[in-house]
């Protein structure tokens, strides 16, 4: 069972390199952060939640959210994953695996009969008072991104 943060709890704090520069929890103020974890840039299902996150950045700035993309990928990947893919959203490289461990998104999967520690598809929606206010675990890509948008439409 992962251990996180849980709705109505305090966001736990990051510091990470990101395709727009260092970035901090802190940095977010007055603002909604939609914090979303991805196993790795350029895979399929990685790619199309990067893209739907992106055709709707115009639609999250306007409800005044920002988006982030997290994985343990590189950041120089994560530059050549955005560029590759014209991405809108902000990508940050969680390489040591410390942010992934605070939002317990780092654990055991399972794939044809092997074991192995990975990232599981997480969304945390934060308010700017850094409360989460939604999690979305093992996301499911397809309508994700409209999920999460119209969860910050309702007021929630």
């Amino acid at each position: 069972m992962a251990i996180g943060p849980k709705e109505g709890g305090r966001a736990p704090n990051f510091s990470m390199d990101s395709t727009q520069g260092p970035i901090k929890l802190g940095d977010y103020k007055d603002q909604t952060l939609v914090l979303y974890f991805y196993p790795k840039d350029d895979t399929p299902g990685c790619t199309t939640e990067a893209k739907d996150f992106t055709d709707l950045a115009r639609e999250f700035e306007k409800a005044g959210a920002k988006v982030v993309g997290v994985s343990r990928d590189t950041l120089a990947k994560h530059e050549k994953f955005a560029a590759k893919h014209d991405l809108a959203v902000t990508l940050a490289s969680d390489e040591d695996g410390k942010v992934c461990e605070a939002y317990g998104v780092w654990v055991e999967k399972k794939n044809y009969g092997r074991t192995y520690m990975g990232i599981e598809r997480s969304t945390f929606l934060i308010g700017p008072d850094k409360k989460v206010i939604r999690i979305w675990r093992k996301v499911r890509v397809k309508g994700h991104a409209e999920d999460v948008l119209n969860v910050i439409k309702s007021g929630a």
